[in-house]
């Protein structure tokens, strides 16, 4: 038997914005209004429920999510976000809640909230969360003046950056931005596999070309195309490699306009509202968990906490993936999806087929709310399969933290009880680490490497290797002549000797 504090989702809505020249366009917090909007007319409830929102949680924006100074924002920005959102939707919530960065975020506020209403402290609550990047980007090149600026008053809980992901000597030799960081756990799933590049490329296209079929015929999808793996795995002038082995298509796209926003309140609360108990998407399971940093963790093509929490979540669910009827795999890479499905015992080619949206290369990647779209798009097709359950895995970061839920029309019987993350962030955290060493010398073998590109050329090489005389890991840069970089493109590079030195600008690894 349920009871009447169990949390549900009772409201799902997504926006998405093309067309419109800048001028006319919604900033950030205007297309989450929209988004938020449609949630609540998703509900059918004609009782007023903008007034009645306790909470009002919005996902952080990319411009606020960058280690940088508020004032180099062209257009301005909200410096309220939730109530920016509030404000346009009538609303005047207690709670304010700007969450922290990571695409994992969407998920992670979903548990949050879901436990604070379980618990009698909010009573209803709005989750959203919009981006703008495409129309800020067309406004700089177009010389357009957009005016973002918003201050509202009221209270907030900005939860900030939170803890790094990466360390400055990470940073220093590239590891820290996704683009130049995933290809790094494709070279090692690659090596893993015993494939050549070539090879690879192929089996990322058959991997990701699913992906586009699904986004082609999602009505909330910015970009859309349908292609074929053949098309994805062919490196050409239109999908130059951005950094090896991913050409352009197969990278998160964000230059997007896109919202999404989901509306949460018990079964008591929705039932007294008179919201249709078939609309009513109940969350029967969800963990968080936290990887070490790049550099720490014990290889590159696993994820211990992907394994955990999504355990975890399984366990509360009394389910197992062969349940799921639907699955979204955060994708912002394909080095992403292939290490959720090793540690969710999934086939690449599963026939459930692994994105319910179109994923962030094809979808769109908005910024740290995808997730959000994620799992709006399952809630509309749960309504639909009565009684099936969906998986949605959210990743932020580099593959730093997961979160991880399940969801149903079925009711959650008993008391909802969210699980204690710190369970399993100690497991993770207790895995043996290698040494590493910011000032490594002397011979040494490449454990894993990416190569950079700019408009097509080789610019910069990425190692992480160990030293041949104690097995001391080390992060490097490769010299940057024009002959080392076309040999570490043409040459296989995993387990290649070489040497290692630190020098005033970095660390320099040369290929044997």
């Amino acid at each position: 038997m349920f009871e009447d504090s169990t949390p549900v989702i009772v409201g799902a809505g997504q926006y998405m914005e093309r067309d419109l020249p800048p001028d006319q366009a919604q900033p950030p917090m205007g297309i989450a209004a929209k988004a938020a909007a449609a949630a609540i007319g998703d509900t059918g409830c004609d009782s007023g429920l903008e007034s009645l929102l306790d909470a009002i949680a919005v996902v952080r924006i990319v411009q606020d999510s960058r280690n940088r100074p508020r004032d180099d924002v062209a257009f301005g920005r909200a410096e309220n976000p939730p109530r920016a959102v509030a404000r346009r939707i009538g609303a005047n919530p207690a709670h304010a809640i700007y969450g922290r960065i990571g695409g994992d975020t969407p998920q992670t506020m979903v548990n949050e909230i879901a436990q604070a209403i379980a618990d009698g402290e909010i009573g209803t609550a709005l989750l959203a969360g919009g981006e703008a990047i495409h129309t800020a980007r067309s406004a700089m090149r177009a010389g357009v003046d957009l005016n973002w600026q918003e201050e509202d008053s009221g209270s907030l809980d900005d939860r900030g950056m939170g803890t790094g992901l990466s360390s400055a000597h990470e940073m220093a030799h590239g590891i820290g931005v996704p683009v130049q960081t995933y290809p790094l756990f494709e070279n090692a799933i690659r090596a893993r596999l015993g494939n050549g590049v070539d090879e690879h490329l192929r089996s990322m296209g058959e991997l990701m070309a699913p992906f586009t079929h699904t986004a082609s015929v999602n009505p909330f999808a910015f970009y859309g195309d349908r292609r074929e793996a053949g098309e994805l795995a062919e490196v050409n002038e239109d999908n130059r490699y951005i950094c090896l082995p991913y050409p352009k298509l197969m990278n998160a796209r964000d230059s997007v306009n896109q919202g999404a926003a989901l509306l949460m309140t018990s079964v008591g609360k929705a039932r007294e509202l008179g919201i249709d108990p078939r609309k009513w998407i109940y969350l029967h399971g969800c963990a968080e968990a936290r990887e070490k940093l790049v550099s720490e963790r014990a290889d590159f093509h696993s994820s211990p906490a992907i394994r955990a929490n999504a355990a975890t979540a399984f366990a509360m669910a009394g389910k197992t993936v062969a349940d799921m009827d639907f699955i979204d795999l955060y994708s912002c890479f394909p080095s992403a999806v292939e290490i959720a499905c090793t540690e969710l015992g999934l086939d690449s080619d599963d026939p459930r087929g692994l994105t319910v949206t179109g994923g962030l290369p094809f979808f769109g990647g908005p910024g740290n709310n995808y997730s959000m779209h994620a799992i709006a798009t399952m809630v509309s097709l749960l309504r639909a399969r009565p009684g099936g359950y969906g998986l949605v895995t959210a990743n932020g970061g580099l593959l730093s933290k997961h979160a991880t839920g399940i969801y149903s029309t079925t009711p959650f019987a008993g008391k909802w009880i969210r699980p204690n993350p710190a369970a399993d962030q100690a497991n993770v955290d207790a895995l043996a680490s290698p040494v590493v060493t910011e000032t490594p010398e002397g011979k040494a073998t490449v454990e894993t490497y990416t190569v950079c590109f700019r408009r097509g050329v080789p610019e910069r090489g990425i190692v992480i290797g160990r030293l041949n005389a104690d097995g001391r890991r080390f992060v490097a840069n490769t010299p940057d002549d024009e002959t080392t970089l076309a040999r570490l493109t043409a040459e296989e590079q995993m387990g290649r000797a070489g040497t290692v030195e630190t020098t005033p600008r970095g660390n320099v690894f040369a290929p044997g």
